[in-house]
């Protein structure tokens, strides 16, 4: 939602940068409001790199960063002490991510992936390209596990699932990026 709809504002997908208040024309208590903004200010960079690493490009990324923060702070006086707010933001990333993947895997799909303008080498690129292809799931799953270094309990607890379900999706990950990327070693060759 952008400031002119009521909203509060867009996050810079870029810089993270942030409106004035990302509670700003948002009914909630002055301490719910502090406690949310203080979570965002906190958390907004490595939730975008996460979007980053769901999405594969920059403005996806802050569109469901400000998605998901739209629906954590709607559901922000109901998190308690226990909830750990971090895995319930990447949680609504995950799903809304799967979500809008299932609506655009019925459009047609160029062979060309989006340029990428910070991947400056071939080797990066290929592995882009190739995560690209990935389901959401398995691809949440490779960001959670190699990105922001979570244990398989802790992917398991963020995406609602089993640590047998996640062993699973990572598997079936690797495998797949094993026949699409070549092998340093010498092995497959495109």
């Amino acid at each position: 939602m952008d400031a002119a709809r009521g909203g509060r504002g867009r996050v810079g997908a870029e810089t993270g940068a942030l409106p004035a208040s990302p509670t700003a024309g948002v009914d909630a208590s002055s301490d719910e409001a502090a406690d949310f903004d203080g979570f965002v200010r906190a958390r907004l960079p490595e939730l975008l790199r996460f979007g980053r690493m769901l999405t594969g490009n920059s403005e996806a990324a802050a569109d469901l960063v400000q998605d998901a923060l739209e629906r954590t702070l709607l559901a922000w006086s109901r998190l308690d002490e226990r909830d750990d707010p971090v895995a319930y933001v990447r949680r609504v990333m995950v799903n809304r991510n799967i979500s809008i993947w299932r609506r655009l895997r019925r459009e047609t799909v160029t062979d060309e992936p989006p340029d990428r303008a910070h991947v400056d080498s071939h080797r990066d690129h290929d592995l882009w390209h190739a995560l690209q292809t990935l389901p959401p799931r398995q691809r949440a799953v490779l960001a959670l596990r190699y990105y922001e270094d979570l244990s398989e309990a802790e992917i398991a607890r963020v995406l609602g699932c089993s640590t047998g379900t996640v062993k699973s999706q990572a598997s079936k990950a690797m495998a797949k990026l094993r026949t699409l990327l070549p092998d340093d070693r010498g092995g497959h060759d495109r």
